[in-house]
């Protein structure tokens, strides 16, 4: 997972591959068909595991916005040092593979739209709730979180966001 985070698919070779997993080329084709069936695997192993922190986090809190700013500061905090550095492997592959593999970009269009729909329903949760406005066009501030959010990802693999909680205030003031 490091490996394609790191260097993307098309980077990630054989070789780099099977040193992060201690196995040899061949054995690599031994247990996966391909280098596209590995991350694949890889792909739905790495939405498990963040969807399940993510998850974690915004559980406990009870309003649209705490749950809008607590996602802001999961982005931030993937963002920051080495695991910003490694970066993130829907950005990553939302970049590379656009237009190269139309059966993956499908996949991640798919991730994408579906992080579009959550971030509509905790804005919805926030204007029911009274947390966030009720004038706000929460599909356009879905999709400006969104931009923001990968935009922090990105960012993150070249250095640490500054001025983080200036960043996530500014965020937060847009919801009215």
């Amino acid at each position: 997972m490091i490996v394609f985070r790191q260097k993307g698919y098309h980077a990630a070779s054989l070789n780099d591959l099977g040193a992060a997993m201690n196995l040899s080329a061949g054995s690599i084709y031994k247990a996966f068909k391909d280098k596209r069936s590995l991350f694949l695997q890889v792909f739905e192993r790495y939405l498990l595991l963040r969807n399940a922190e993510l998850r974690r986090r915004l559980q406990p809190l009870d309003s649209g916005r705490a749950k809008i700013a607590e996602l802001l500061q999961f982005y931030l905090d993937s963002a920051r040092a080495v695991e910003g550095r490694r970066g993130c492997l829907v950005v990553t592959s939302a970049i590379e593979l656009q237009t190269l593999d139309g059966a993956l970009a499908q996949r991640i269009g798919q991730v994408v739209s579906r992080n579009q729909g959550l971030l509509v329903s905790l804005l919805e949760q926030g204007q029911q709730d009274g947390s966030i406005s009720a004038t706000l066009d929460v599909e356009a501030a879905a999709g400006l979180i969104i931009c923001l959010a990968y935009g922090l990802r990105v960012a993150g693999k070249v250095r640490d966001v500054a001025n983080e909680q200036q960043t996530l205030a500014l965020a937060l003031k847009v919801l009215g």
